[in-house]
């Protein structure tokens, strides 16, 4: 199998923050919202440079999408940043109806997703944002796995018309893909062939799942593992080829059972390539409080564990 190579972990919020400095460098239309989070979500450094393209809403979420909304109406390319939490679940009339409705070229920076939020507990831990923001028609949603994915798909994100929602994490993880590469909405990366396993992953969990291929190599096990970087639109075509050749799947995703990655591979096999699947996520729970490597082993969110749900996916197959 292909070997990656960590070289030095970083938070993927940090690579929002560089490609957005990146981004605004390139395009003056570009502005940054925060509600009182700037540095938190990494919008310090574009803040800094461009301070008259930055706009401190406060502690007001709301009111920041609207008028992200009324900015992007006006020909600007607003960024708004917060918690994954509070720009989800704290506001989603108003984008529902400022920016997905109305088709507003606003893109949503979600920092600190999931559970690996860490010691802040459930509150601020959000593990249904993917799927509310997959039901909003219209909505693109981005779900990088690395500070060198994170920072291509920012850019990538300013770029592209239309509503985005960019969900990226707080913690230092391994930095493996390319930092050349450029990043394709809409494209499933195949980062190893197999023909035993399809084992899809978006976010924090495709190191995870790279490790899971190695454990089962070691066991003469050939797993397949997939990057889905863009959970919408999903590249269905991809879904349905390496499972066609693999016959069973795995999807790991740090984000509940409900409408998340899982539900959305089940979909497209159901439709096109019926196949046993199993799954790595939070089922349906609420996050707690603990340090991002201890929530990571409590909720199974590991090699390990992946590696064991691909056994029982092959063992379904007929």
């Amino acid at each position: 199998m292909k070997k990656y190579t960590d070289t030095g972990k970083r938070d993927t919020r940090s690579g929002f923050g560089e490609g957005l400095l990146t981004a605004g460098r390139a395009d003056s239309r570009i502005v940054a919202l925060a509600a009182d989070l700037r540095d938190s979500v990494k919008i310090g450094a574009f803040a800094k440079e461009f301070p008259d393209r930055f706009y401190q809403c406060g502690i007001a979420e709301a009111n920041m999408v609207g008028a992200a909304a009324g900015l992007a109406i006006g020909g600007k390319i607003p960024f708004i940043g917060s918690f994954a939490e509070f720009v989800t679940g704290r506001v989603y009339d108003q984008l529902r109806q400022e920016v997905a409705y109305s088709r507003t070229n606003v893109k949503i920076a979600s920092s600190h997703a999931g559970i690996t939020l860490g010691e802040d507990g459930a509150t601020h831990q959000t593990m249904e944002d993917i799927a509310l923001m997959r039901a909003l028609p219209g909505m693109t949603v981005l779900v990088p796995c690395d500070f060198n994915q994170t920072r291509n798909a920012t850019i990538a994100a300013a770029r592209f018309v239309g509503p985005v929602y960019l969900r990226y994490g707080r913690p230092a993880v391994p930095n493996f893909t390319d930092p050349d590469e450029p990043f394709e909405i809409g494209k499933i990366y195949v980062l190893d062939e197999g023909t035993d396993v399809s084992i899809f992953a978006c976010g924090h969990l495709v190191w995870e799942a790279l490790r899971a291929a190695e454990i089962l190599e070691a066991e003469g096990i050939s797993a397949e593992v997939l990057n889905v970087a863009t959970v919408k639109p999903l590249d269905n075509a991809a879904v349905t080829a390496s499972v066609a050749k693999t016959g069973c799947a795995v999807v790991a995703e740090e984000h509940n059972h409900a409408g998340g990655l899982g539900e959305a591979v089940s979909g497209v096999l159901a439709a096109s390539c019926p196949a046993p699947v199993e799954f790595v996520n939070g089922g349906d729970r609420f996050g707690r409080s603990g340090s991002p490597a201890e929530l990571m082993q409590a909720y199974g969110f590991t090699g390990e564990h992946i590696a064991e749900m691909a056994r029982k996916a092959i063992a379904r197959k007929k």
